[in-house]
């Protein structure tokens, strides 16, 4: 048996994902967590904050977001416009295939392969016809290939012409609520934003499991500064880790294996600013915690043909997997400042912060003075509240009149010429404005699974379990009476309840031989199983039994809580028993 076998029995049978809707068919692209599973995540989610916000909260803040969103914001963000995938329809039968996934598909099965990214429609179709490729179900002709927008749409309310989208990345939200979050900051950089959330996007031709769904999971950091300092104040911390990297112009060559650089030579080779280095190193420390060794995973140049429409650079973070080769599971974004310049000229609202000049300088400018008459004809009491939207949006305002523009909204506003006088100004000043450029790194959660699971799959001669990191084991104990006799089972039940009251996650369970309880916890990755046995009701001990030596010890019953916090802190088994006064019992 393969690990990736191993992985895709035990989802299912042990409750860790499954097929969502499976009493009506199923709908591809859509997974269920069990108990495990959603354990297992949440331990993931947890891990992550404990990486990259926890240890920097002088700058890092987090927020939620709505799901659904108006038009406007994916109209800014280039979504409505670049966000699709080229689709192609069988002539015969109907069925539609995503054409880069179909031709990938056709030409492996020949040995042949393509790289097939960033290519425009017509080029896919004149792969198509140059190898004859048809359709797999029905072996019929297939039309011109077709953008198909990954966008779930709805509408907003009873309104057919207010429409809304699921949201395709929670990256959106934070750049919308820019100004919010720049004031709560103090309007300093460097500062990130981090989201954790559901995103959708409608696949064409979802596959392969937990690798490509229409709804998961993402963790994603906006960390804004200021262009002119991409200085990381925590660089020192990460420049002589080793990252696994494939720069962008050993991409061009076609060489896709990595160099073991450090993040500062990252730097000092100009693959990557300071703030992508330190996420890239940050990402690799993270994925080898959660048992992806550094040479199972690469951070990927993307060629400028293969970028989304918003990164000036991008890194993707590859783990190679048994079923599924090489797979993303984090992106690393250089966003210039595409967004927030965006949401800028569409929403009429000013996104930017000022930076203290070295010498005061003279600049000339245009000043928008509110006209009051005009105003009150057309907004009368509301007047206000226009006059503060003016002043607040004066330089947008200045722009769009100056270039020669009727009328602009801000705010909900629509102000007209004649509603501001506009008039040029040198003053003397020590402060400029700017927008802030953007890094994001970007990271799937259910991906991230996937891979930890298979990473963690152990197959030996006698034994199928996983060896998850306890920190991310779903279950930290088992709770085992060695036989189901009253008084074994109550004292069970009592350590079991401990145990959650301490945080901990435990199972208890006094069914079957303990010899096949053990295999159990073992195969959903529980570090450790205590047993309660003919000596616990005699002299308050138990035994304690690690997962992946199988090495048993013998402890007194009120020191278990500290040693299962101790195992989900990172603590070495042996550690643990030497300091709590356990002594070696046997292997089991």
């Amino acid at each position: 048996m393969q690990r990736s076998e191993l992985v895709a029995d035990i989802a299912v049978r042990r409750g860790f994902y499954w097929p969502s809707f499976e009493i009506y068919g199923g709908v591809g692209g859509f997974y269920d967590y069990g108990p495990l599973g959603t354990l297992t995540r949440r331990n993931i989610v947890e891990k992550w904050r404990r990486t990259f916000i926890l240890p920097y909260q002088d700058i890092m803040i987090e927020i939620e977001t709505p799901v659904i969103m108006p038009e406007a914001v994916f109209e800014a963000s280039g979504h409505l416009e670049h966000f699709t995938d080229y689709v192609v329809t069988c002539q015969k039968c109907g069925r539609k295939f995503r054409t880069d996934h179909l031709i990938e598909d056709v030409l492996s099965q020949k040995g042949i392969r393509l790289s097939l990214e960033g290519l425009s429609g017509e080029q896919l179709d004149e792969i198509i016809a140059r190898y004859d490729i048809r359709c797999p179900a029905c072996g019929g002709p297939l039309g011109k290939s077709e953008r198909f927008n990954l966008l779930f749409k709805t509408n907003i309310g009873p309104y057919a012409n207010e429409y809304g989208y699921l949201r395709p990345e929670t990256a959106q939200g934070m750049f919308v609520a820019f100004p919010r979050l720049a004031d709560y900051m103090g309007r300093k950089v460097p500062f990130g934003v981090a989201q954790i959330g559901r995103v959708g996007r409608n696949e064409i031709s979802p596959r392969q499991g937990l690798i490509r769904l229409r709804e998961f999971s993402q963790m994603e950091i906006e960390l804004f500064f200021d262009p002119q300092n991409p200085h990381c104040p925590y660089f020192a911390e990460v420049e002589d880790m080793e990252v696994p990297i494939v720069p962008e112009e050993e991409v061009a060559r076609g060489n896709t294996e990595p160099q073991f650089l450090t993040a500062r030579e990252i730097v000092a080779r100009g693959h990557a600013n300071e703030w992508m280095a330190f996420f890239m190193a940050l990402s690799a420390k993270f994925l080898k915690e959660l048992g992806v060794p550094l040479e199972r995973q690469k951070f990927l140049g993307k060629l400028p043909q293969e970028r989304a429409h918003y990164s000036a650079k991008s890194y993707d973070q590859m783990v190679l997997t048994e079923r599924f080769g090489w797979v993303e599971v984090s992106g690393h974004a250089y966003r210039t400042d595409y967004d927030l310049s965006r949401h800028s000229k569409y929403s009429g609202h000013e996104m930017y912060l000022e930076r203290r000049l070295k010498e005061a300088r003279e600049i000339e400018e245009v000043r928008v003075y509110p006209n009051p008459n005009a105003l009150r004809e057309r907004y009368g009491d509301r007047i206000g509240e226009v006059i503060k939207a003016i002043q607040k949006n004066s330089q947008t305002i200045a722009a769009s009149f100056s270039s020669g523009a009727e009328r602009v909204e801000v705010e909900g506003y629509e102000i007209t010429r004649d509603m501001v006088f506009l008039k040029r100004e040198v003053r003397r000043t020590d402060v400029e404005k700017f927008i802030p450029h953007v890094v994001e790194p970007s990271f799937g959660l259910d991906r991230i699974l996937y891979v930890v699971l298979e990473s963690a799959a152990v197959v030996e001669d006698d034994r199928k379990y996983l060896r998850l990191p306890p920190d991310i084991a779903p279950i930290t104990a088992c709770i085992l009476p060695i036989v189901k006799r009253r008084d074994y089972v109550a004292i069970g039940v009592d350590l079991a309840r401990r145990l959650w009251r301490a945080g901990i996650t435990a199972l208890y369970d006094d069914e079957g031989t303990i010899g096949s309880r053990y295999a159990e916890c073992d195969e959903i990755g529980t570090p450790i199983a205590v047993t309660i046995d003919e000596m616990t009701p005699k002299d308050n001990t138990v035994t304690i039994r690690d997962r992946d030596s199988r090495r048993q010890i013998r402890i007194d019953i009120g020191k278990v809580v500290d040693f299962a916090v101790g195992i989900k802190a990172g603590g070495s088994f042996d550690e643990i028993s030497r300091r709590l006064g356990g002594v070696v019992f046997k292997n089991a």
